[in-house]
């Protein structure tokens, strides 16, 4: 168990991800006062009820006074203002990390933001999540042997790491450190891609059942979906604002991932227009292979 403890904790952004966080640190008797910053009064209210923060904060200064670790959990979108509001109320050795889902813009916005704080700022990505969001959804557990990465600047010192480090174990999450590059990359292709695809496949079959004021037409397919739709969809009940600023965020890398996507449904159009049945049992084997293989490797 680490033997770092936290005197104040400021969490920007009490939501299930912030929230959770609070309750995984008071249940690993860490964090000794925690402060939370939020747009919703309602939200707020909820998270001091729950137990999830001590304290609503009144202002940035005197929420950010003393504060050992400042831990932003608002959607990537919003990261650049919330650096700017609080760079001028950072303490020295306040340590600053965050939990967006793309890595090189917040980096960007700390580099026009957090300029006397760089040293302090700790990129990461706990990745870790529900459908439901707010306060009310945050538990201790949900970071339980899910991966957390960290991607430091250069100018990141190693105490900043450490600390953040020692914080996600005792949540008991695995740690992985790489450069904000490398994980845009990756999670365009295992995050970022599956979403659009879950949104977009469930706009267009709820379009091919009804009219254009949403009317349904008789047979509406989704009159007829089963388990497998609803498993393929789940993501799409995600939160637009969120997703919103995650693809705009990482844009680059999605889109090469929606490109090459693309090629393989015209791969895939190709054996269905030539009744290629060899090809396509090909293709679904190799895919039922590795997702098992997989599962396999998976803790």
């Amino acid at each position: 168990m680490t033997n770092v403890v936290i005197n104040k904790l400021v969490i920007i952004g009490v939501g299930l991800i912030g929230g959770s966080f609070a309750l995984a640190l008071r249940k690993a008797e860490l964090a000794g006062h925690i402060v939370g910053v939020g747009r919703s009064r309602e939200n707020m209210a909820r998270a001091l009820k729950r137990g999830l923060i001590d304290e609503i904060a009144v202002d940035l200064p005197s929420a950010l006074k003393r504060a050992d670790i400042v831990f932003l959990a608002v959607p990537v979108g919003q990261t650049g203002e919330i650096m700017a509001n609080i760079s001028p109320y950072l303490e020295p050795d306040s340590i600053v990390t965050d939990a967006g889902s793309t890595k090189q813009d917040v980096i960007a916005a700390a580099r026009s933001h957090l300029t006397e704080n760089l040293q302090n700022f700790v990129p990461g990505h706990p990745i870790a999540g529900a459908e439901q969001s707010g306060a009310g959804a945050a538990r201790a557990d949900l970071f339980r042997a899910k991966n957390v990465v960290l991607t430091p600047l250069e100018e990141t010192s190693s105490n900043a790491v450490n600390r953040v480090k020692e914080l996600w174990q005792a949540c008991d999450a695995r740690i992985s450190l790489m450069s904000a590059s490398q994980h845009d990359k990756i999670l365009a292709t295992v995050s970022h891609l599956p979403h659009v695809l879950a949104f977009t496949l469930m706009n267009h079959v709820y379009r091919a059942g009804h009219g254009p004021e949403g009317t349904p037409r008789p047979n509406d397919p989704l009159h007829f979906a089963g388990t497998g739709f609803r498993d393929f969809t789940r993501i799409a009940g995600s939160s637009p604002e969120m997703w919103r600023d995650i693809c705009l965020g990482n844009r680059e890398a999605l889109v090469n991932q929606i490109d090459a996507y693309q090629r393989e449904l015209a791969a895939l159009s190709e054996m269905l227009a030539s009744s290629d049945g060899e090809a396509l049992e090909k293709a679904f084997a190799n895919a039922r292979e590795a997702r098992q293989q997989w599962l396999k490797n998976t803790p």
